[in-house]
C-alpha cells in the first residue's frame, strides 16, 4: 500500500502530466480555435502582409521546397505556410488538417464526441465559419456519423483539404515574397534558390518562367 506522502506525490505528479497535457492540447488548438473570425477582421479589399516567424534559417527555408509533406513536418513551415493562406483568405484549410490531426489523438469517446462536434461546426456545416471546400457526399457521410464519430470520420475530408493545398496552395506559396525573403537570404540576386524552386513550381505566367530558365 501506499503511504500517505507516496500517495499525494503520485497525486501531484498526475495533475502535473495532465496539465502539460492540456497547455499542449491548447497550444495545438490555437491556430484554429482562437481565429474563428478572423475572415470577418480581415479586409477583403486588401490582402494582410505575411510576416514569418522569426529565425528561420535559409537552410530550413529551402528544406521546405523539397516536399509539402517537408514544409508540414516542421512548425515554423507550418505557421509560415498558415501566414501565407491568411493573404488568400484560405487560412481554413490548414486550420482543418491541424484539427484533423488533433482529433486523431484523442482517445476518449467523450473527448472525442465534444471535438468532433466541434470540426463539425467550424469546418463542415453549410455555411460554417470557416467552411471548406469539400464534395457534398463526404459532406455528408460527416454529417451522419456525428451522432458517434469515429476516430477517422473526418479523413476522407482531410484527404481532400490535403490534396487542395499541396496541389494549389503549395506551389504558389513557393513563389510568394514571403517565401523568397526566407529562401533568398545569403543568395547573391537569388539565381541558385529560383532555379532550385522551378523544379517543382507551377508559373502562372510564362514570360516569368522563362525569364527563370535562364538561371
Amino acid at each position: 500500500m501506499l503511504r500517505p506522502k507516496d500517495h499525494h506525490t503520485s497525486t501531484m505528479k498526475e495533475l502535473d502530466a495532465n496539465r502539460l497535457k492540456d497547455k499542449e492540447h491548447r497550444s495545438r488548438l490555437s491556430l484554429f480555435l482562437t481565429k474563428s473570425g478572423s475572415h470577418e477582421n480581415v479586409s477583403r479589399n486588401k490582402k494582410t502582409p505575411a510576416e514569418a516567424p522569426k529565425n528561420i534559417s535559409v537552410e530550413t527555408a529551402l528544406r521546405w521546397s523539397q516536399s509539402f509533406e517537408e514544409l508540414l513536418s516542421c512548425s515554423d513551415g507550418v505557421e509560415t505556410f498558415s501566414q501565407f493562406l491568411r493573404t488568400e483568405f484560405s487560412e481554413e484549410n490548414i486550420e482543418f488538417w491541424l484539427a484533423c490531426e488533433d482529433y486523431k489523438t484523442v482517445d476518449s469517446d467523450t473527448k472525442r464526441l465534444s471535438r468532433a462536434k466541434q470540426i463539425y461546426t467550424i469546418f463542415i456545416q453549410s455555411e460554417a465559419p470557416k467552411e471548406v471546400n469539400i464534395d457534398h457526399a463526404t459532406r455528408t457521410a460527416i454529417q451522419s456519423a456525428m451522432a458517434q464519430p469515429t476516430q477517422h470520420c473526418f479523413q476522407a475530408a482531410q484527404r481532400t483539404v490535403f490534396s487542395l493545398m499541396k496541389k494549389d496552395c503549395y506551389p504558389r506559396f513557393l513563389t510568394s515574397a514571403l517565401y523568397l525573403r526566407l529562401s533568398h537570404k545569403s543568395a547573391p540576386g537569388g539565381a541558385v534558390m529560383l532555379r532550385r524552386r522551378s523544379r517543382s513550381c507551377v508559373f502562372a505566367d510564362r514570360a516569368e518562367a522563362e525569364a527563370a530558365s535562364v538561371w
